[in-house]
């Protein structure tokens, strides 16, 4: 469990061409980049997971993604219930967030944007995924842990707002105070991190992992250490800092291909940091 939660169970996304990413795209275990995964149910998901071999062994490297995924197969499993059910359950339900889910009902799609992502080979910015018919306008074959959550400002809000009153949500306790101290502490150690921080900014600059989140070790910019959160690869960024009793939401619909985003994410959490101080 401990792997799973911090991405160090010997198997992830590989950014370098080899032959198991290769095979690692012909199974579908992860996406080709575009907006048409997944295509096949959990189960089958996971028999075609285990026809590969581990890339290393378990609890040696932080891996990108897979690891999530992994982790929903398993709640769903143990829970008893499709894993859209248990979040509903015990997270969505108790916070409030009525517009979370794996994919967004017909009577709401009007507030759905389309997705945008860069061409690799001419740079033009064309469109990843439509909002009417696209990805996210019907239940998906496999609700991933590690990928496919649609919500709005107001929903993460509370989330990350719960997390920074150590589990607890308008009086009510969502999560026990300890869980929330392990979710949103480092758990890396230096050697775990060599594959995580050869990518730079982009998992890079935080300095650790805990579970689920990325946590910041050290202070680089205007955040304080201990500050927890992620960035989306369509270009959001969300982070709640202990320190200040700060939470920043930055939600954008254009996919982190490009030099841009990482300078806007940047620009937003300068001003955000910058009002402090006002």
């Amino acid at each position: 469990m401990r792997d799973l939660l911090t991405l160090t169970f010997g198997f992830g996304l590989v950014f370098t061409p080899c032959p198991i990413q290769g095979a690692m795209l012909e199974l579908g275990i992860v996406g080709d980049g575009t907006a048409n995964w997944p295509t096949v149910t959990q189960d089958e998901w996971m028999r075609r997971l285990g026809t590969l071999p581990l890339m290393y062994q378990p609890g040696d490297r932080w891996q990108y993604h897979v690891g999530s995924d992994v982790l929903g197969v398993l709640v769903s499993r143990a829970a008893g219930q499709p894993f859209s059910a248990f979040l509903a359950e015990r997270l969505f339900g108790p916070l409030g967030m009525v517009d979370t889910g794996f994919h967004v009902p017909a009577d709401k799609l009007h507030r759905l944007p389309t997705s945008y992502a860069h061409d690799p080979t001419t740079g033009e910015l064309t469109v990843w995924d439509k909002a009417r018919g696209g990805k996210y306008s019907r239940p998906p074959a496999f609700e991933a842990g590690g990928d496919g959550l649609v919500y709005t400002v107001d929903d993460y809000h509370a989330f990350l707002r719960m997390l920074l009153n150590n589990g607890v949500h308008h009086g009510r306790r969502v999560l026990s105070r300890a869980s929330v101290a392990l979710m949103c502490m480092d758990h890396l150690t230096p050697a775990q991190k060599v594959e995580k921080d050869q990518f730079g900014d982009h998992f890079g600059r935080h300095g650790g992992y805990g579970f689920g989140v990325a946590v910041r070790t050290r202070r680089r910019d205007l955040a304080s250490p201990g500050q927890f959160g992620w960035d989306g690869g369509l270009g959001t960024t969300a982070y709640a800092d202990p320190a200040e009793g700060l939470v920043g939401i930055m939600l954008t619909q254009t996919a982190m291909d490009s030099a841009d985003r990482p300078r806007l994410h940047q620009d937003f959490w300068t001003v955000a940091y910058q009002t402090l101080g006002a």
